[in-house]
């Protein structure tokens, strides 16, 4: 049996408000039965729009490049390369790259999700 194994490049790009993001995990790449998982895309100065949740699961993002900042039900916190952030199920949320290099995150889903599963809140946004 071949062990399942995927690139990022195998994988087409979703263009989202405020990232790029590619479904490693999912039903169309790897198949996983409890857990899906993204890689994406965050340009200078962009934010991951719009805020939202996972009402019905909880979301794990690694940041490997970049630095900023992150919400969590109102709560900031910084984030840079290197740094783990738990989005609680049903906690509202959202990533802001800070820096001048695009921001790569990886993004853990359990149980499995997609972005029809996300409850978005359009207006919610970080505080000044």
């Amino acid at each position: 049996m071949a062990v399942p194994t995927i690139h990022e490049s195998e994988v087409i790009e979703i263009d989202a408000p405020g990232r790029k993001l590619r479904w490693l995990v999912a039903p169309d790449a790897l198949q996983a039965k409890y857990c899906s998982s993204t890689v994406i895309r965050i340009a200078p100065g962009e934010k991951v729009r719009p805020a939202h949740s996972h009402p019905q699961g909880e979301e794990v993002i690694y940041i490997m490049s970049g630095h900023g900042r992150v919400m969590v039900n109102g709560e900031v916190s910084p984030i840079r390369t290197g740094s783990a952030v738990l989005f609680p199920q049903g906690h509202v949320h959202m990533v802001h790259n800070q820096s001048e290099e695009e921001m790569r995150v990886i993004c853990f889903f359990a149980p499995a999700t997609d972005l029809d599963n996300y409850k978005l809140y359009e207006g919610v946004d970080f505080p000044d």
